[in-house]
């Protein structure tokens, strides 16, 4: 599996840490990116299947990048002899505003690119809610978008929504899950919801660091988060990851594999990759900066040339074992009870269990319930 991503933002969410740049007026700083994309993709594909198959375009924000540019992108990393590589799952990020001012056009361009999947960013569907995010649509943008996908053609769509803010009320947390669930053309295929984190460099940071925003507490979020659970579950999702919930058929392949440690390569500055060769585990990460990053995979540079930008390490077995306990219990589907026993803390499974904290499935496999996903993490903790 492929993870592309991509710098660049028109404007910076209030609350978002992950590394990107304003767009600026230089056209040729895209053209320079996508350039440099594919030559990184040519010197470190030989770690990748033959045939990945998934490809993941996120950010940043992939729809502010001309047509031409993202096309570019794809055809670097997906062009055979034969024609585009066709990925069982391709996902490209979008913003509602971009869908709207696009149009059916530009969704058809999207589609004819190989995307088969849309994940877009929604967020809220209160416009007061919206603007203290720094969202650059409004709720009525978020629909007409959707309605947009759909006429469109698009049948997997994924909508990120985001819980526990403390400006938001039950009531209008409860009127944004209606109108997800009422959307034009049915409801989205797939929901990521997460709680409002405080992401060091962020806009939030600050505004809570001068008092400005002050964090509700975990039982504000708790109850937003049982709202979330409780409203899908009605209407037929399948909670399969404790931020993840989608329609029977709908689960997110891509992001399934990361849960299940399966290697991945990350192309892009502050991307992440994961590789097994020869038993050993290696985590790598491209340094956040588009400029060192273009510079780097400049032309007529050399295979080494990737080193100065690229940092890595090697995980311990016990590494790996901790990492792997810890992202299957993340899931629905759980972890087998043999190896938790094997490599979780001494006493810890039977703890859990006694607690009601796990759950035994068929199969030797034990899950956190549903109930008790709100506080994973510490159940996590108290076993790894």
């Amino acid at each position: 599996m492929i993870y592309i991503h991509i710098p660049f933002c028109r404007t910076f969410c209030t609350y978002c840490g992950f590394y990107s740049e304003q767009l600026c007026r230089n056209r040729e700083l895209p053209e320079s990116y996508a350039e440099a994309l594919g030559r990184e993709y040519a010197l470190r594909k030989q770690g990748l299947p033959d045939s990945p198959d998934t490809l993941y375009i996120g950010g940043g924000t992939p729809s502010v990048l001309p047509l031409s540019v993202l096309g570019s992108i794809v055809q670097s990393v997906s062009c055979r002899g034969d024609g585009l590589h066709e990925y069982r799952e391709f996902t490209v990020e979008v913003n509602p505003d971009d869908i709207v001012a696009g149009g059916q056009e530009y969704v058809g361009a999207l589609l004819s690119l190989g995307v088969n999947r849309i994940s877009m960013g929604v967020q809220s569907f209160d416009d007061g809610i919206l603007g203290w995010m720094n969202r650059r649509h409004d709720a009525a943008e978020a629909v007409e978008a959707f309605s947009i996908l759909r006429r469109s053609g698009v049948r997997n769509i994924s909508l990120d929504l985001i819980f526990g803010i403390g400006l938001m009320t039950d009531a209008l947390w409860q009127d944004t899950l209606d109108r997800v669930l009422g959307l034009p053309g049915g409801p989205p295929e797939h929901i990521s919801a997460y709680q409002l984190s405080v992401e060091q460099g962020s806009a939030l940071e600050k505004l809570v660091r001068t008092g400005r925003y002050r964090e509700p507490d975990d039982e504000f979020c708790c109850r937003q988060y049982d709202m979330l659970c409780s409203a899908l579950r009605g209407a037929g999702y399948r909670h399969y990851e404790v931020s993840n919930f989608a329609l029977p058929g709908h689960e997110a392949v891509h992001n399934s594999a990361y849960w299940s440690g399966s290697p991945y390569l990350g192309l892009g500055p502050g991307a992440h990759s994961y590789t097994v060769t020869d038993g050993r585990h290696v985590r790598s990460w491209n340094r956040p900066s588009v400029r060192d990053y273009v510079r780097a995979y400049s032309a007529g540079r050399n295979r080494e040339a990737d080193t100065g930008i690229r940092g890595q390490e090697v995980l311990t077995e016990d590494q790996v074992k901790m990492e792997r306990i810890m992202l299957s219990l993340r899931t629905d589907t759980g972890i087998s009870e043999a190896v938790l026993r094997q490599d979780g803390s001494p006493g810890g499974t039977d703890r859990m269990i006694a607690e009601g904290n796990l759950v035994r499935l068929p199969g030797g496999f034990v899950r956190i319930p549903e109930d008790k996903f709100f506080i994973s993490d510490s159940i996590i903790a108290e076993i790894v």
